[in-house]
């Protein structure tokens, strides 16, 4: 499936909707607050972690400015708050944060039994492992009694284990909850292994060990792992901001709607731009939002291709093919979740 599908489907679903909703109660308790409190993690470089400013950095820093933007015209009224992989989901499920954006894998049990709903995947991944290459291996099939690194509590220890046991290899895990101290324990030869999803442990190489060139990610890939933000269920209205946020910034992609031309943009004679932009109305009112929501969404963190480029990809110190996201390669959010 092409992307140009994908999009125009979202296009005539903005053109079709033709009722304003009602605010629900988590865009009334964001506006009451004054901003949108974001779940992230402290950590994983490309997608959030804070600078030496305090700052957050990422992907999923920006998407959380992108939601800030459409809802209050401005994307510094955000604050986040780090979580680990045992406290995310609860955090959601009591209101500690507006929308979770800790790099999660949006699977049917997740969406089915934890009260949350998935938005939409912003990025596909699949589990890989790290090794140092003095380990002398070339794939995970020679990894048998070996030790591997995990965070518990994950898609990625359940993943380790399926994966193993259905080629009949013998592992010991080594469960450690924070993302910094696993890499801490891999670096000093604790485990022999670290796995995690690809893109994180191309982070983990890149920027949090002593020598990368001493590192190799092993060729296979255990998992579909399709992260994106995920919100509580019951407020349809909150899930529609979220969700279209996300989609304006890979709609503007589509119509070379970039930061800085999105001005210039505005005078565009075609429909789905105007729409998307808020020349034509409707879109707003049909969340409650001002009619500029994608405008200033785009405006402050720019498109999806600008966002992935300068967090993960050849502008990063990632450097990701934009091929690896099979988002683009395998049908966008047509793509299944994994039923896990």
């Amino acid at each position: 499936m092409k992307r140009s599908i994908l999009f125009a489907a979202g296009a005539i679903a903005l053109a079709c909707a033709s009722q304003a909703a009602v605010a629900g109660p988590t865009l009334d308790a964001v506006k009451k607050k004054g901003f949108v409190q974001c779940g992230l993690t402290d950590g994983v470089s490309g997608f959030s972690a804070t600078n030496s400013k305090g700052e957050w950095e990422g992907m999923d820093a920006d998407i959380c400015r992108a939601v800030a933007a459409a809802v209050f015209g401005d994307p510094t009224k955000f604050k986040g708050t780090a979580l680990s992989t045992q406290q995310r989901f609860t955090a959601l499920q009591s209101g500690e944060v507006d929308v979770l954006l800790r790099t999660v894998t949006l699977t049917q049990t997740r969406d089915t039994s934890l009260g949350l709903s998935a938005v939409a995947a912003s990025f596909y991944d699949g589990q890989g492992i790290l090794v140092n290459k003095k380990l002398g291996v070339k794939s995970a099939k020679e990894l048998n009694g070996a030790t591997v690194c995990v965070q518990p509590g994950t898609t990625t220890e359940l993943n380790l284990a399926d994966w193993f046991r259905s080629n009949n290899i013998e592992f010991k895990p080594v469960v450690i909850d924070k993302v910094t101290e696993v890499v801490r324990a891999f670096e000093s030869g604790r485990c022999d292994a670290f796995t995690d999803d690809a893109s994180q442990l191309a982070a983990v190489r890149a920027t949090q060990v002593a020598n990368p060139d001493d590192y190799e990610i092993l060729p296979e890939r255990f998992s579909k792992e399709p992260l994106g933000p995920m919100v509580r269920q019951g407020d349809e209205n909150w899930l529609g901001i979220v969700r279209w946020t996300l989609f304006a910034l890979m709609e503007a992609e589509e119509y070379g709607i970039t930061q800085k031309n999105v001005d210039e943009m505005l005078k565009s004679n075609n429909p789905n731009i105007s729409r998307i932009l808020g020349v034509t109305p409707g879109a707003g009112k049909n969340m409650g939002l001002d009619e500029k929501w994608a405008y200033n969404a785009i405006k402050a963190v720019g498109n999806y291709s600008e966002i992935f480029e300068r967090n993960v990809g050849k502008d990063s110190k990632l450097g990701l093919q934009r091929g690896t996201n099979a988002l683009w390669s395998q049908g966008g959010a047509m793509y299944p979740w994994p039923i896990r």
